[in-house]
């Protein structure tokens, strides 16, 4: 994605009030966009280069660790079972299949070994970061600031972890943020049409304003989103969210420049496209990612009809496929209903919604010791694997959220609105919940809005390109030294997050806080 010529704030008949967008000296846009893409690319390669470095490492015995022993082998199966998993050791298939036959792409190219099942993680990982670095650089319209939204997503111990992990938290964050970002370059290109309705003085030729016609980034969208929920039944939480703010994004876009009626407007052609394209395309591309599932003959319950349930009911006229698929889902919801505290299940490692913030509770995924383990230079040693948010990053979460939600409701800020729609679908629907069994790693899509919060305050740090030289000069003395601190919180978390053998007292100097242990 690339910096629009026309800025949020100009809008001809109110002026937003939003702060003006950060920018850079002024320059040729090609220049700028030039810059843009390498600094990009650079950042890109930061990623890759920690994403992959020691990818197949560690595994328990060359098998799996934690939960990648569902994935993983599901993965497989779908590469040697004509693309569809039947876990047969289990019964029951409890996520959609898009995650596990990504994980299955990478075992086709590279076998069943650590490479195999990890490096579809580390692709997604690397993704994630350019996605980041281009979506700030939207918002803020500086390469700086994109450029340092990345940095601190490649150095936060969440998204690098589940980066080198064979499993699906990864990909549905991927799916989630992309969607999000050609939201907001739909929303560009709507303020651009209204700019040329304008121009061409036909704004008043209807009180509710012009039909935008069609939409191909938020049909874009809508694919994303589909393919989230197809990782993950909670991408459905996205569609909602991302679907109010679009409509928002329009209803803003009609009163900026003067609709007469942009509330009714808005009702009338705004809102129907929307639902078509956030909620009848996801969910067309949900159906299409049990292509191999409709495709079988072993899949899980795929003859439900016939078997569990009869030919004959209120609903026989829908085909027998989509009936197998609606018992097989309602058979999923019921198992993930059953994983509750109160049914007595319980995971020593179980964190709820309200530590996610923070990171007060993280997640043990691979610990070894003993006499076996060596290289740390002392007798006993120690390697392990925890996913846990860098606390220079997560730590400064709720003073950052409550800086934002002050800059939403009080200076409209629309880009603060737009992240904490994306945080807010991360984590609060969970709260509706609480008796489920929930982990940490659900709040994996939460770090690259959390990210993105992180760095618009970054940007404000810095100051405007009209503050004087001294206030600049501060500002980004202040913002180098976070952004330092950050790489070095990272830098000492390094023998955590990879599984290097350290000393049992290293380990134990790693555990900050009572409940990290």
């Amino acid at each position: 994605m690339t910096a629009t010529d026309l800025r949020p704030s100009e809008a001809p008949h109110r002026r937003l009030s939003s702060p003006a967008p950060l920018v850079p000296p002024p320059q040729s846009a090609l220049t700028d966009r030039t810059r843009g893409w390498v600094v990009t690319a650079f950042v890109t390669v930061l990623a890759a280069i920690t994403r992959f470095t020691m990818l197949n490492y560690p595994t328990d015995a060359r098998t799996p660790v934690f939960d990648e022993k569902h994935y993983v082998p599901q993965g497989w199966q779908v590469v040697t079972g004509g693309w569809i998993e039947d876990n047969p050791g289990y019964g029951l298939v409890v996520h959609p299949p898009v995650g596990k036959q990504l994980i299955a792409v990478g075992e086709a190219l590279f076998g069943y070994n650590g490479w195999g099942w990890r490096i579809s993680s580390a692709v997604a990982g690397v993704v994630l970061v350019l996605l980041v670095v281009r979506i700030v650089r939207r918002m803020t319209r500086s390469t700086m600031l994109g450029a340092v939204a990345g940095l601190l997503l490649i150095v936060d111990g969440v998204t690098f972890v589940s980066s080198r992990m064979g499993m699906l938290d990864i990909f549905q964050a991927v799916f989630v943020v992309a969607a999000f970002g050609c939201l907001l370059v739909d929303r560009d290109d709507i303020r651009r049409r209204m700019a040329r309705v304008y121009a061409e003085g036909r704004l008043r030729d209807s009180v509710w304003g012009p039909r935008f016609g069609v939409r191909w980034w938020r049909f874009g969208a809508g694919v994303l989103l589909g393919l989230a929920v197809g990782t993950k039944w909670s991408g459905l939480y996205f569609i909602a969210f991302f679907g109010l703010m679009s409509v928002a994004f329009d209803l803003a876009a009609r009163r900026a420049y003067g609709v007469q009626r942009p509330w009714i407007g808005t009702a009338l052609r705004d809102i129907g496209p929307a639902l078509y394209a956030l909620v009848v395309i996801p969910v067309g591309v949900y159906l299409a990612t049990f292509w191999a599932w409709f495709a079988s003959e072993t899949g899980v319950y795929r003859h439900a009809v016939g078997n569990q349930i009869g030919h004959d009911s209120a609903f026989s006229f829908v085909p027998d496929a989509l009936r197998s698929l609606w018992y097989y889902s309602a058979s999923v919801l019921k198992f993930h209903s059953g994983l509750t505290n109160s049914a007595g299940n319980i995971h020593p490692w179980e964190s709820k919604p309200w530590t996610w913030p923070m990171g007060l509770r993280p997640m043990l995924y691979y610990y070894a010791d003993g006499s076996n383990i060596d290289g740390c230079g002392a007798d006993e040693c120690v390697k392990a694997v925890m996913l846990i948010g860098t606390p220079a990053l997560w730590w400064v979460s709720v003073p950052v959220l409550g800086w934002g939600l002050w800059q939403m409701l009080v200076r409209r800020d629309w880009r603060w609105a737009a992240v904490l729609t994306g945080y807010g679908a991360g984590i609060l629907p969970w709260l509706a919940s609480l008796d489920r069994q929930m982990y940490y790693f659900y709040a994996v899509p939460l770090a690259p809005f959390l990210v993105m919060a992180i760095t618009l305050v970054l940007g404000e740090v810095l100051g405007q390109r009209y503050a004087s030289q001294e206030r600049r000069t501060t500002g980004l003395l202040v913002v180098c030294l976070y952004v330092g601190l950050v790489v070095a919180n990272f830098v000492w978390l390094w023998p955590i997050l990879t599984g290097l053998p350290i000393t049992v007292a290293h380990w134990h100097s790693e555990l900050w806080l009572p409940s990290w242990r």
